[in-house]
């Protein structure tokens, strides 16, 4: 046995050794989901142990390579042939080295009790190729040596039996065909168990107490719920009719070998035990209303990852101080488009497009124009390449994580995006037409001639549509919810979406338009800076107009020059730094560009926008805040009473100087998750692979986010939130709330499920206060 296969470390090139099941637990295990951990023996074990079988009989000598092509209407001879198969694995050794790596590495665990899970991977395109979930079940057993080796048998064994036999025979699969894998986990005891299923229309959630083994079996009949998936509302519930319950008796004694119907065979060495149900407890639902919210919120999330249809199972373990919700099988719906190949990454802007490639390898030669409509792919996105992403209907990327610039610029564009799709430069040719599926972070090659409309009828519609109107019966919430924008083509779009003004107008992003591919240190040395000034004011004018008196808060540069090859400037001292001089750092260095921007802000507020406020990036120590406040005094911006002076909280130190920052002048502080969890983590957000492990949702990120708002709290100011991690992780933003985050501001296409995370956060706040007034 070479290896192992955990859950957490399974690649795309893995699937066809550790089965779809586990390949699929693996993908939203790798994203931060919660999942019961585990590992795969893969199929070549399989293999390996099918070749080793000592037996004199051809029928089992030939196994490895035979595709036993039975007579399947001679049930006789097909009963014979799979009990006699069935009969050898069973009583064949598994070799002591792999019996004693499974067990070595379960007993991490430290868990009395293993389930073995068949996870199948079937390499062919037969029509006739159905859902197998109910044809193979899982088996128990005691974490020992004797019960793993019985209980890897027995799942192999499976794949021999008459109806496993027949099933194979009816759809055109050879045995060869079939990678037969075995995921193995931990069991624990389980407060309730059950499933969510996921459909266009609307969700349904099972539960039953204890361990869904009890659902599987048809032993009881669950719990029913009835969900609304946009908002999250249990539009109808039923009480079950809960008897019994299963439950892990670590000390249970050797049993005698029972098989169970229908998903579950119970080894000897068990340790499962069934205990009947207080008469009480029948009449109560098995979910308590936070368990509840968790696997709706859970499910939420989950649409982003699986798309609109799909079946979850999961269980509530009974943990020693605490209970935690886990996932244990994922059933995402199969894609119904033949002909295609996949490249897999990371979805990074929804939606769902098919265009033609337009493959560039070299980055840094960036083109004057590309053709409209194209899916550009690419190793890497900088910030300059914003006015021709305007052109594009989506963006595939080698590198980059959810946070990259490919990621925000499409985002905030409505464009479709894929990114760290390892060697996409190299799988896809320019001409090629592709279907990029940025929910779910896939790429298709299309071939053959199929229409356009049948490859999205069953799917989301194109991200180019405008953003999703807003139902105008929406609960009030007291959280402000702000946007992020940058530039002005989106202002129509996005002034009528239910938002209390700009948390974020990305200076860097807006001014691109307007530079014709130079520095502005370039046009200022060229003797340009009135000609400048005029357009800049302009640019920001457009969403102080657009949005009064709602505010906007003005982010001023925060460049590095690695983001911006294009635009040379021989002021720039440190061009290979991996953080660059950037932030209010480059302003001591080179006061000129500030100067600039704050000449705007002034025209700005001359022309009777008090709208407006600066927020200051990337801010390192007090004494750089207390010059740019003195430019800020300088610029006469503080004469109009409105005004307000912000700075970032991106970089760790503030974790430390925020009440100095406040005794400097500072008015109000938004937290820029993307640069913090950089810096806390030591991850560049660039680096796909890194970023999907240690992002926002990390205990030092969260950690740090909810001292930077109590410490706001304390200081009487308020505190926004403006990177990524609302929009993409929505299930912190109950935290957010809890905490007393004044205001979120995310992307357009973020608004209105952040608005709904909003009001289902307050609305349990106020309901946990009530319970505890009136206990």
């Amino acid at each position: 046995m070479d290896k192992l296969y955990w859950l957490d470390q399974i690649k795309l090139q893995d699937r066809s050794k550790v089965g779809d099941k586990a390949f699929y637990l693996s993908k939203i295990i790798q994203r931060g989901y919660p999942v019961v951990p585990g590992f795969v023996v893969s199929a070549e074990i399989l293999r390996q142990f099918l070749e080793n079988l000592n037996s004199s009989e051809s029928l089992v000598a030939d196994l490895p390579h035979s595709s036993l092509h039975l007579d399947v209407t001679n049930w006789r001879q097909l009963q014979q042939v799979a009990s006699r198969l069935r009969q050898e694995i069973l009583t064949g050794t598994v070799p002591q080295e792999w019996v004693s790596n499974i067990f070595q590495a379960a007993r991490e665990w430290q868990t009395g009790c293993l389930i073995f899970r068949p996870t199948l991977a079937v390499s062919t395109t037969t029509p006739g190729m159905k859902d197998i979930s109910g044809l193979l079940e899982s088996v128990f057993c005691q974490c020992e040596p004797e019960a793993i080796a019985l209980a890897l048998k027995r799942t192999w064994s499976q794949i021999f039996r008459a109806r496993s036999l027949l099933y194979w025979q009816h759809s055109g699969i050879n045995l060869q065909q079939i990678n037969f894998a075995v995921l193995v986990q931990p069991v624990e005891n389980a407060i309730a168990s059950g499933l969510l299923t996921a459909g266009p229309s609307g969700w349904e959630i099972e539960a039953t107490w204890g361990l869904g083994i009890a659902i599987a079996l048809g032993e009881v009949q669950p719990d029913v719920y009835y969900i609304q998936p946009e908002t999250g509302a249990v539009l109808e519930q039923q009480l079950g009719n809960k008897m019994l319950a299963y439950g892990v008796d670590n000390a249970a004694p050797g049993a005698f070998s029972q098989p169970v119907a229908n998903s579950v065979l119970i080894t000897n060495h068990t340790c499962l035990t069934t205990y009947l149900l207080q008469e009480a407890q029948q009449k109560q639902y098995a979910l308590q209303e936070e368990y509840l919210q968790q696997i709706i919120a859970l499910g939420t999330q989950l649409v982003s990852e699986l798309g609109k249809t799909f079946t979850i199972k999961w269980t509530i373990a009974q943990q020693p101080t605490s209970s935690k919700l886990y996932i244990t099988q994922v059933s995402p719906s199969q894609s119904v488009i033949p002909h295609l190949h996949f490249i897999r990454g990371l979805g990074a802007a929804g939606g769902r497009i098919v265009a033609t490639a337009l493959v560039i390898i070299n980055p840094q030669q960036k083109p004057e124009q590309l053709p409209k409509g194209v899916i550009l792919v690419v190793p890497t996105v900088t910030p300059d390449w914003l006015p021709l992403l305007q052109q594009v209907a989506g963006i595939i990327t080698e590198q980059g994580g959810l946070t990259s610039h490919a990621a925000i610029l499409a985002r905030e564009l409505g464009l479709a995006a894929v990114v760290n799709a390892t060697s996409a430069t190299t799988l896809i040719q320019t001409g090629e037409r592709l279907l990029l599926d940025g929910d779910r972070g896939e790429v298709y090659r299309i071939k053959g001639d199929l229409k356009e409309e049948n490859l999205l009828s069953s799917h989301h519609p194109s991200p180019k549509a405008s953003h999703p109107a807003v139902t105008s019966h929406l609960p009030m919430i007291a959280t402000q919810l702000l946007v992020n924008l940058s530039q002005s083509t989106l202002i129509e779009q996005v002034q009528s979406l239910p938002v209390d003004g700009v948390g974020l107008l990305r200076s860097e992003l807006m001014v691109l338009n307007i530079l014709s591919g130079q520095h502005p240190n370039s046009w200022i040395l060229s003797g340009r800076q009135a000609e400048l000034l005029e357009l800049w004011s302009d640019q920001i004018m457009q969403f102080a107009r657009a949005f009064a008196p709602r505010p906007v808060f003005y982010r001023s540069l925060d460049w590095r020059s690695q983001d911006l090859p294009s635009l040379s400037d021989n002021l720039e001292s440190s061009p290979q730094s991996m953080l660059g001089e950037r932030g209010t750092f480059s302003y001591l260095q080179n006061p000129a560009v500030f100067e600039l921007e704050l000449k705007a802000l002034a025209s700005v507020q001359q022309a009777g926008y008090n709208n407006v406020n600066l927020l200051l990036p990337f801010v390192r120590t007090v004494e750089e805040f207390i010059f740019c406040r003195r430019k800020v005094e300088q610029a006469f911006l503080t004469e109009v009473g409105q005004f307000q002076l912000w700075m970032m909280a991106e970089v760790p130190s503030v974790l430390f100087l925020l009440p100095e920052y406040v005794k400097a002048g500072v008015a109000g502080i938004s937290i820029g998750t993307n640069d913090l969890t950089q810096l806390l983590l030591g991850v560049d957000r660039e680096q796909g692979q890194l970023a999907k492990v240690f992002n926002e949702r990390h205990p030092a990120v969260m950690r740090a986010i909810a001292q930077l708002i109590q410490m706001a709290e304390s200081a009487g100011i308020p505190c926004s939130i403006c990177g990524q991690a609302p929009a993409l992780y929505p299930e912190i933003i109950d935290k957010l709330v809890e905490w007393g985050i004044t205001s979120i501001s995310v992307e357009p296409e973020a608004v209105e499920r952040t608005y709904q995370a909003i009001a289902r956060a307050e609305q349990r706040l106020i309901l946990a206060a009530a319970r505890r007034k009136l206990h």
